[in-house]
């Protein structure tokens, strides 16, 4: 028997949200039907016959949570969060829900200091690592579709600027590369080292032969590849678009606005990222210009269905 379907919040506001889902029994009944659209399966053995599954009362002095179940064929329990970037969680599941709409609706992003205030968390450690694992989960680690068609491609310097030192220096800065489609998806990558070499294999590895390249006039790019047509801009001479036909213009605008979300959101939000977890921000802001021209619903619900088959834990986190 499939789980019943509940209203989706994809065009809740977050007074809405948070009417929607006051506790987490209302949550972990949501969370059941985006998992187990199909019908509950248990997540250690995989049984799927729901005749083989029975529901535990919750017991809040028995420490016994609400939507535990326990499986007829393996005998172990499990919650829907199990599996899932919620799992071991000390946090109500409805906390979550909240804090990820908030997430998917920040544009420039949003502190965990910030977070601890408006969810009323203990500490700020709880926040900080809600915000990760929910960037952890926004994450695509493997890209099973090269983008095509006309892709922009520009590279920025994430990092502070220290006295002394001209604002054109790369001192102490970390590079990402950016690649957006046109009229589709942006990934974004922490490279070591921003040359030539490093962007043709960027370009080579996510980018399907035969596709439209557009760059600025970088010396880095002229070598990326005759399997690619390449189209610079010139911003040295300020030229920022060049019309080739009634139907095509070289630019890389749309990628150099999305960079400008991302700086705009370590200086104003986070102040410092560090070069280890940079990935993890880019993730949440590459989620959110994905889905940009959805509500801030819709964006938390997509959100919600990548949590499956991710763990992140704290040491790893903070282990130098």
């Amino acid at each position: 028997m499939k789980t019943p379907k509940l209203p989706t919040p994809d065009e809740l506001s977050l007074p809405q949200i948070m009417a929607r889902f006051p506790d987490e029994k209302s949550a972990i009944a949501y969370f059941e039907t985006l998992r187990w659209a199909d019908g509950v399966t248990c997540p250690h053995c995989g049984n799927d016959d729901e005749s083989r599954f029975w529901s535990i009362t919750a017991n809040a002095e028995k420490k016994v949570r609400v939507g535990l179940r326990q499986c007829g064929e393996c005998k172990k329990q499990f919650r829907v969060t199990v599996g899932t970037i919620f799992e071991d969680s000390h946090l109500p599941l409805n906390i979550w829900i909240i804090a990820w709409y908030i997430m998917s609706g920040a544009k420039k992003g949003i502190s965990a200091k910030q977070m601890q205030r408006h969810l009323g968390l203990g500490s700020y450690k709880s926040a900080w690592f809600l915000c990760h694992r929910i960037r952890h989960a926004m994450q695509d680690p493997i890209f099973t579709k090269k983008l095509s068609g006309t892709v922009e491609v520009d590279e920025a310097y994430i990092g502070g600027k220290r006295r002394g030192v001209g604002s054109g220096s790369k001192e102490g800065k970390v590079g990402v590369v950016s690649l957006v489609e046109r009229g589709g998806t942006k990934r974004s990558i922490v490279m070591e080292r921003v040359n030539a070499a490093g962007l043709k294999n960027a370009i080579a590895q996510h980018i399907a032969p035969q596709s439209t390249v557009c760059t600025d006039d970088s010396n880095k790019y002229p070598k990326i590849g005759a399997q690619f047509h390449h189209h610079a801009v010139n911003h040295t001479k300020r030229e920022y678009a060049r019309k080739l036909n009634e139907k095509f213009t070289a630019h890389s605008n749309t990628v150099e606005s999305s960079f400008s979300l991302l700086k705009r959101g370590i200086v104003g939000s986070f102040h410092h990222v560090s070069k280890k977890l940079l990935g993890l921000y880019l993730s949440e802001f590459d989620f959110r210009w994905n889905h940009r021209q959805t509500t801030d619903g819709a964006r938390t619900v997509a959100g919600l269905k990548k949590a499956e088959g991710k763990r992140l834990t704290y040491k790893p986190l903070t282990r130098s």
